[in-house]
């Protein structure tokens, strides 16, 4: 149930976002070892950020996951989307935050109940 929510500065009109989806959600599950038919992809484009003063190309993500995370985890979360947004994106990886949430299945809903 990894949810991965993304959002950049960067005008999403004629950007191919299928291919940045797919390679976002075979990143994230492979690194936690969920199945990728529970990964949640959210990409929004054109959203107001400004980095260090800067509105150059940036963004900003948070990652949502129940167990799976841990220190090292973490650091090739933040290296397998980082590469992704700048690669497809131009986002330099230093002008890209990403936060961590591990919860309890009960803090999640799906499927018109929790996990």
């Amino acid at each position: 149930m990894p949810c991965l929510n993304l959002s950049t500065n960067v005008n999403l009109d004629g950007v191919d976002t299928s291919s940045i989806l797919s390679e976002a959600t075979s990143t994230v599950a492979s690194i936690i070892g969920k199945p990728e038919a529970y990964v949640m992809i959210v990409l929004k484009g054109s959203v107001p950020i400004s980095h260090g003063g800067s509105e150059q190309p940036a963004a900003y993500g948070e990652l949502v996951s129940i167990g799976g995370l841990s220190p090292d985890v973490n650091k090739k979360l933040s290296a397998g989307i980082a590469s992704i947004l700048e690669n497809k994106l131009s986002v330099p990886k230093s002008r890209f935050y990403l936060k961590f949430y591990d919860t309890k299945g009960s803090n999640f809903g799906w499927n018109g109940s929790t996990f």
